[in-house]
């Protein structure tokens, strides 16, 4: 005992699996999830969770967890991070995006960033963004020796190479001093456009030759997978994809001459850091452990210390109640740091109703150096090191990444998978089964999904979708579609001047239909939709409230003798759709039913339809 009278944990006898297994079975049959006979040997397979691209996880993680051995930081097989020293020393690179086409403003925004924490920037070049002969006025001020420069250009790559030297060269800063990406990546341009790549392989080896020999702090190519993530793919789809392309490029500049070591110094690698924080965390590793595979296949395993860029996902940033998007970014990026990436870009929270103004951009900044200052997450290395269940997941992720990567290389490589369909193929199967998670409420969405708040004042309306490459990958939101449907619904308030309304009929005692009047609120409201409550056994209430449809809420108990009763009244008092809030129990007179886990997106174009929204 200890000296206060307290048991210490050294008293407590240890736990066995069998003593857990058997208390979530307890849970398990309470909740309905496991049946009466169900036994123990049931638990983990009940329990077990499937990522979208294939990755399972156990529910009970242990130390006798058979994983390869991680290394240690900086040393192959990178698992724990490309530096020894992590981000202890200088924290990572905080980078921020630019995309605003008029000079001027990109260079004050830009002065603001760096006067205020940034240490690297992003720039957006070519149509819709800078244009590529602005770039010495936007970068005006700026010391091109204290500063990292990341190019963006799409198709416009190689002129924006050009007047990156131009620039450079002119600028009195010498060229071992120039840090940065010129960008290159046709391949990921190819992606998103469905094009022929604009520039051939050749250039790239010649602008990569031209870095290595000069410019030693400068690399050549970007590979950005966040173009696969946004298509919908998952963690491990993302990341063969991300080395199947890094092979293409590898194949480029050693076939022109350029030694393997040095190839791999010319690459960066670009991945989509989502609220899925052990996902995110697990997938930077994953990455770093397959790429020093190749780099071991290649005979140079020291060299493949592979560089990262993580970038807060565009895909799970919502347009409605875009606050909490700052929720989002700061998981995103705490996920980031701890999974070791080199440079860190949070994007703006109102990103989605287009370009940010300084509030946001300030806001995204001050993430990282709260994170970075405040948190101190960079002050340890690989913090999620010897975590059980961080170790697994990074290693099946890992092993299912290169999975993908070898059926790729399989198929004739990346480019060849491009433009045959495999990898928009089963990034379209896989975003159908994403899709279909949301639409069921199993990936919830604050402020869309879930708790969405229908009198919402954006700071700003949401700019235009920018419409997917015809030929190219599709660019997903994860709240795309209740965002559609909130989307009609404003609509049809802004032309009728009342808002879609569905009248909640409560049956009993308060304590029997609150909790289901409630949940069926929260439902409708996701689609734009809202609720007025009476009572369900009065006609009058119905009528009342000019909604012609209703839905019943209540407890089952109350719904065995009164659910019949009212739908029939409702019915004849003109609805010309009854739901019940309740799981389907064949009660005469209800239409449909709506619950927990069903098709909620159905749900609600269905009760549009019924409301003659268009």
């Amino acid at each position: 005992m200890s000296s206060i009278g307290f048991p210490r944990a050294v008293d407590f006898p240890a736990a066995t699996a069998e003593q857990w297994r058997r208390a979530a079975l307890g849970v398990l049959q309470k909740t309905g999830a496991a049946g009466e006979h169900a036994t123990l040997d049931a638990v983990d397979e009940l329990l077990t969770t499937t990522s979208y691209d294939g990755v399972r996880s156990a529910p009970l993680h242990t130390r006798a967890e058979a994983v390869p051995e991680t290394g240690l930081p900086g040393l192959f097989p990178f698992t724990r991070g490309g530096r020894a020293s992590g981000s202890v020393v200088a924290g990572w690179d905080v980078r921020q995006w630019h995309a605003d086409p008029d000079p001027k403003l990109t260079n004050e925004a830009i002065r603001a960033d760096l006067e205020n924490g940034a240490t690297s920037l992003w720039l957006a070049l070519g149509e819709g963004a800078l244009a590529v002969e602005a770039l010495p006025e936007a970068l005006d001020g700026v010391y091109l020796d204290l500063v990292g420069v990341v190019l963006d250009a799409g198709g416009g790559a190689l002129a924006a190479a050009d007047a990156w030297f131009a620039l450079t060269e002119g600028s009195g800063v010498a060229a071992p001093e120039i840090s940065g990406n010129l960008g290159l990546d046709p391949l990921g341009w190819s992606a998103r456009t469905g094009d022929r790549p604009p520039v051939e392989l050749p250039a790239i080896a010649a602008l990569a030759r031209r870095c290595a020999a000069g410019y030693p702090r400068l690399r050549a190519v970007t590979v950005d997978a966040t173009v696969y993530h946004e298509a919908g793919g998952g963690d491990a789809q993302e990341l063969g994809c991300a080395v199947a392309a890094g092979v293409a490029y590898l194949r480029a500049l050693t076939d022109a001459g350029i030694d393997v070591a040095t190839a791999f110094g010319q690459l960066e690698f670009r991945y989509a850091a989502t609220a899925d924080q052990f996902g995110t965390i697990a997938k930077l590793r994953a990455a770093r452990r397959v790429w020093s595979r190749v780099a071991e296949l290649c005979g140079v395993p020291d060299a493949g210390a592979q560089r990262q860029h993580a970038v807060t996902s565009a895909a799970m940033m919502t347009a409605r109640d875009p606050w909490v998007n700052m929720l989002r970014g700061t998981l995103a990026c705490f996920a980031a740091g701890v999974g070791g990436a080199d440079a860190v870009t949070v994007r703006p929270f109102d990103e989605r109703l287009g370009l940010p103004d300084g509030f946001s951009r300030r806001i995204a900044r001050n993430t990282q150096a709260l994170l970075l200052e405040e948190a101190h997450v960079g002050r340890v290395v690989d913090p999620a090191g010897g975590s059980w269940y961080v170790e697994r997941l990074t290693e099946d992720t890992a092993q299912a990444a290169w999975d993908w990567f070898t059926e790729i290389e399989r198929a004739g490589g990346m480019a060849t998978a491009l433009a045959g369909g495999l990898v928009a193929d089963r990034l379209a199967q896989t975003w159908e089964r994403r899709a279909e998670g949301v639409a069921h409420r199993r990936d919830p969405i604050t402020g869309v999904s879930e708790f969405p708040h229908l009198d919402e004042r954006l700071p700003r309306a949401p700019a235009e979708v920018a419409a997917a490459a015809p030929r190219g990958l599709p660019r997903h939101h994860y709240a795309e579609a209740f965002e559609r449907l909130r989307d009609r619904s404003d609509a049809y308030t802004a032309a009728t001047g009342s808002r879609p309304t569905v009248f909640l009929g409560t049956l009993g005692p308060a304590a029997a239909y609150t909790a289901r009047a409630t949940f069926a609120a929260n439902l409708f409201a996701a689609g734009g939709i809202a609720t007025v409550t009476g009572a369900a056994d009065t006609a009058e209430a119905f009528a009342a409230s000019g909604a012609p449809v209703a839905c019943l809420c209540s407890s089952d108990r109350v719904y065995a003798d009164g659910a019949a009763p009212a739908a029939a009244a409702l019915a004849a008092a003109g609805a010309r759709r009854i739901w019940l809030a309740g799981r389907p129990g064949g009660y005469d007179g209800v239409d449909s039913y709506l619950y927990s886990g069903c098709d909620a997106v159905e749900v609600l174009e269905t009760t549009l339809r019924d409301l003659e929204v268009p």
